[in-house]
This record gives C-alpha cells, sequence and structure tokens, in this order.
C-alpha cells in the first residue's frame, strides 16, 4: 500500500530528466546571478578607480553576456521545472482515476464525491509542485555555495561565516515549516469535504426544493463551510508567521554578513570594490533564503497532500479480483445460499434460467444490501452468490457485472444526446426504448432522441429519467437483469404497458425486479417477500396477495 512518502518519490521519479534539466539550468542562472556583483565589484576596481574607458567597455560587455546567460537560463529552468510539475500532477491524476474507477471499489468508502473531486485536482496539483521545487531547492543552493566561494576569495572570514552559518539557518527554516504542514493538511480535508457537501447539495437541489429543506441544507452548507473557512485562516496565519520568521532570520544573516564586511574595509583588508561585491553577495543571499522558504511551505503543503493521495491509492478493495473467467455461454441460473450481509440473514434462493422473479422487500435497506451483493459492490459476509454455479467471488467484478446487470433505482443519466445514453448493448434500441416507454419521452422532446440530455439528465422529469435509465438497461441484453423499482416516478397507465412491455422483451432471460409495484409483480412468474432479513413466502402475485397479509400491506398500502 503506498504511503505519503511513497507517493513523492514515485512523482518525483517519474520526471527525473525535466528536473535534471531545470535544476542545471536553474544552478546556471544562481550562479550568474551570484557572479553579477563581484562583476560590478571588479568594474570599481579595474576601470573607475583608475579611469580606464577600455576597461569599463570590456567588464560592460561580460556584465551583458552573464545577463543574457541569465535570462535564457532562467527561462528554459522554468520551463523544465513547470512542466515537471504539471506532468507529474497529471499522472497522478490519472493514478487516482484509474483507483477510484477500479471495477473492485473501495476508493470512495468515507468519502463524499466532492472529497475525491478536490484530491484529484488540488491535491495533486500540490504534490506535483514538489517537482517544481526542488530544481529550484539544487539552484538556491548552488547560489549559496558560489557566493559562499566568492566571499572566501575575497575574505577567508566572510566565507566561513556563510559556509558555516547557512546549514542551522537551513534547519530551523525546517522546523518553523513543521506547523505550517499540519494546519496545511487540516485545511485540505477541510476544503475536500466542503466541496464534497456542496457537490451533494447541487445534484440533489431538486430534491431539497420538493421536500422543503432548502433551510437544513443551507445551514448544513453554511456549518461546514465555517469550519472550512477557520482551517484555512489558521493555515493562512501559520503560512505568514512562516514566511515572517524566515525573513528575519535570514534578514538579521545577511545584516552580519554586510556588517563583517564593512568592518573589514574598514580595516583595509579588502578593497571598495570588494566591499562593494560583499554586500552585493549579501543582498544576493536574500534570494536563495526566500527561495528556501518557498520551497519549504511548498514541501510542507506537499507531504500532506501526498499523505491524502496514498489514503485514496492505498484504500482496500470493496471486493476481490477473482480468479475464474465468466463462462462464454451463460444461463442465467442465479443461487443464493445462506446469504448474510447486513439486514440480510441465511438468504437461500433459486432463480431458474429465464426467470421473471419479483422480490418484495419490507425493509429497504434489506433491497439496497441484496442490490450490493448481487451487483458484486460488496461480498456478503457469509454464504455465497452463484452464477451457474460458479460463486461470485471468484468471478473478476467487471466481468461479473457484465453477466448480472443491476439498474439501479437511482442511476444517473449522462451529459450527451439522449440516444447516446441508451446505446450501450446489442438489442436494437427501438425495441428498448419502445419497452420502457421511452420512446413517448423522445417524442416529447424537440429533437427526438437526438436532444441534448443535461449532466446527470436534470433537464428531464423524474419519470422521464426512470425510463431513459430503463431502456439503457434493457439495451445491454445481459444474460441477467436486476431492476430495482424502475417506475416509482411514471403513472400508472404507462407503468402498465412497461410491465407487459418487460415480460415480452426479456423471454428467455433471467430477470429480478426488486419493487413493490402492482403492476410489475403481477408481470413476473414468480414473487418472494424478503422481511427482516429473511424470505418469509414465495408464490405469484395474485396468490401473495390473496393469503399473505403482510405482503398486501407492503405492495397495496
Amino acid at each position: 500500500m503506498p504511503t505519503g512518502r511513497d507517493v513523492l518519490r514515485d512523482s518525483i521519479s517519474g520526471q527525473r530528466r525535466l528536473i535534471g534539466g531545470a535544476a542545471v539550468l536553474g544552478s546556471v542562472h544562481q550562479g550568474g546571478e551570484a557572479l553579477v556583483p563581484v562583476l560590478v565589484g571588479v568594474v570599481i576596481d579595474q576601470a573607475v578607480s583608475t579611469g580606464s574607458a577600455g576597461a569599463l567597455v570590456h567588464w560592460l560587455v561580460v556584465l551583458a553576456a552573464v545577463f543574457a546567460a541569465l535570462s535564457l537560463s532562467y527561462r528554459f529552468a522554468a520551463r523544465a521545472g513547470e512542466r515537471a510539475s504539471e506532468q507529474a500532477a497529471q499522472a497522478l491524476r490519472l493514478r487516482l482515476t484509474q483507483r477510484v474507477l477500479d471495477p473492485r471499489g473501495g476508493a470512495e468508502a468515507g468519502r463524499l464525491p466532492g472529497a475525491l473531486v478536490n484530491i484529484a485536482t488540488g491535491d495533486a496539483k500540490r504534490v506535483g509542485v514538489v517537482n517544481l521545487a526542488l530544481p529550484f531547492a539544487v539552484a538556491a543552493l548552488t547560489g549559496l555555495l558560489v557566493s559562499a566561494l566568492l566571499l572566501l576569495r575575497i575574505s577567508v572570514p566572510l566565507g566561513l561565516l556563510v559556509l558555516l552559518g547557512t546549514p542551522p539557518l537551513l534547519w530551523l527554516t525546517h522546523l518553523i515549516g513543521r506547523p505550517l504542514e499540519r494546519r496545511s493538511s487540516v485545511e485540505q480535508e477541510r476544503a475536500a469535504h466542503a466541496s464534497g457537501v456542496a457537490a451533494d447539495l447541487v445534484s440533489g437541489l431538486r430534491v431539497l426544493k420538493g421536500i422543503g429543506a432548502e433551510a437544513a441544507a443551507v445551514a448544513r452548507y453554511r456549518r461546514t463551510s465555517r469550519e472550512s473557512l477557520a482551517a484555512t485562516l489558521r493555515a493562512a496565519r501559520a503560512h505568514a508567521g512562516h514566511d515572517g520568521a524566515i525573513l528575519a532570520l535570514t534578514g538579521i544573516f545577511i545584516a552580519v554578513v554586510a556588517l563583517v564586511g564593512a568592518q573589514l574595509a574598514a580595516a583595509d583588508s579588502i578593497t571598495v570594490g570588494e566591499l562593494v561585491a560583499a554586500v552585493g553577495l549579501a543582498q544576493f543571499l536574500l534570494g536563495p533564503f526566500q527561495i528556501f522558504a518557498w520551497i519549504n511551505s511548498q514541501l510542507a503543503q506537499g507531504r500532506a497532500s501526498a499523505e491524502r493521495v496514498a489514503s485514496v491509492l492505498s484504500a482496500p478493495p470493496a471486493v476481490g479480483a477473482g480468479t475464474r473467467a465468466v463462462p462464454e455461454r451463460i444461463s442465467g441460473r442465479v443461487r443464493l445460499r445462506g446469504l448474510t450481509h447486513g439486514s440480510l440473514r441465511g438468504v437461500d434462493l433459486d432463480i431458474a434460467p429465464g426467470e421473471l422473479l419479483g422480490v418484495v422487500a419490507a425493509d429497504p435497506a434489506c433491497a439496497a444490501q441484496l442490490l450490493d451483493c448481487l451487483a458484486r459492490e460488496a461480498d456478503p459476509a457469509a454464504g455465497a452468490l452463484e452464477l451457474d454455479g460458479v460463486p461470485f467471488t471468484e468471478l473478476p467484478p467487471h466481468e461479473l457485472r457484465g453477466a448480472v446487470l443491476v439498474a439501479a433505482h437511482d442511476a444517473d443519466l449522462f451529459e450527451g444526446s439522449l440516444l447516446d445514453n441508451v446505446v450501450t448493448g446489442s438489442l436494437d434500441v427501438d425495441r428498448a426504448m419502445a419497452a420502457a416507454a421511452a420512446d413517448e419521452v423522445a417524442q416529447a422532446l424537440p429533437r427526438g432522441v437526438h436532444t441534448a440530455v443535461a449532466e446527470r439528465g436534470r433537464s428531464l422529469s423524474g419519470g422521464q429519467r426512470q425510463r431513459v435509465a430503463l431502456a439503457r438497461a434493457l439495451a445491454a441484453d445481459p444474460p441477467v437483469l436486476v431492476v430495482h423499482d424502475p417506475t416509482t416516478a411514471v403513472d400508472a397507465v404507462t407503468e402498465a404497458r412497461i410491465a407487459t412491455e418487460l415480460r415480452e422483451i426479456r423471454r428467455g432471460r433471467t430477470t429480478v425486479l426488486v419493487t413493490t409495484s402492482p403492476a410489475l409483480l403481477a408481470a413476473t412468474d414468480r414473487v418472494v417477500v424478503l422481511d427482516s432479513g429473511t424470505i418469509t413466502a414465495e408464490g405469484t402475485h395474485a396468490e401473495l396477495v390473496h393469503a399473505d397479509p403482510r405482503y398486501r400491506s407492503v405492495v397495496l398500502s
């Protein structure tokens, strides 16, 4: 399982060439920057003090060449560093997307969709920026070493002061950055949670309005937003304190270097040009130290983000991978043997090939847990499910879901045309749409099946979305189709038509209807009743209506 350190190491190792190139070019830039005050000191000693016009022109040309090299080296160093940063962030986003879309699931456990999006965008970007910070760190260190060597050439005490004073200063910088790392982690967690809550509220806005829960939703988001703001302000204060402390330390250090240089000049130990060079180098040191302050804050945030990314990448799968392939020819026999999961307790059920079975669950939680097992979103705590005699746990989840398709009650539609949302399988699209009464939906739209559908089908009514989603499931034509409450938002006449068409279009194919709709149940071959986690009755719809009071209360109430 990858840790935050592993995420950072992999991110850096994938961009070694770009980071190396940026570090070399950045080092050339910082080394050249350190040479500028020395060259100015040489101009003063060899041209200004002597009054030599030729020497002045010569050194000015040298300065111009140095500045040209500085411009080019910085430009290409920044380009290589930015490219490494963006490529690393993109590679992380792809890894996160692959993990979230893994058929075995698990990455979404305990996280809102908006939080996952925040990790894949903001946190991936912060980890990517580490690849930009590293070459700048090498370049800044090069600048410090070059300036120390130049100061040693001017004066041994000045050079030693820089060489011996820099390590403890960098150590103090690291210590100052620890509170920032902790608070950045909290800030990112709160921001991700706020994003997740906002995404949930937007996706469920129509429902919230329908039940009059806008005030409660607004209060929830306001509370979450305030918590996120408080965490952000704490992180901002830590950031400001961090930067202020670093500037204060570097300012004191540079002032000491300048003071020592001035004393040496006063004692005639160095020339006027060398004093100018020493003061210029002391001022130059502010640049590398500011770079180190920026790098330290980026590393602190990058480490915190890497931990969050690692928590998704290392999330344990919800189900196993499976070791056997799904049979090429599937009859559609499904068996449940002592199935125990959540509220379900020892459920035994045989579904014959080609059977149209109705399942009535008195408790919606039981229905949801049964669907989770059939879709292999979760493996049961005990017992087993079998497809044509092969246990579900031995089959790869993505192959199994192609053979046993579970059409959820709240299935989302995709952005695109109505036709794009239905064309998923080998069955004739027109036939599937007619069976689901989605042809009526198309007739009511301006451009028919080519009408654009908004994200999650928000441009359609609830009943229209249900019919299109059912048409999509029917068009897939799987050997086993499990449908959950496909007509709760459909009028009675349309529901009766769907019940008749559904039986006809799925003739010879195993179909399970998890529903309490009398119209759909009347079209089934057999109905089983789930109550208190076990199967308490079975028979035809008519038999159960006549003989089972509990069935009547659930279905006909």
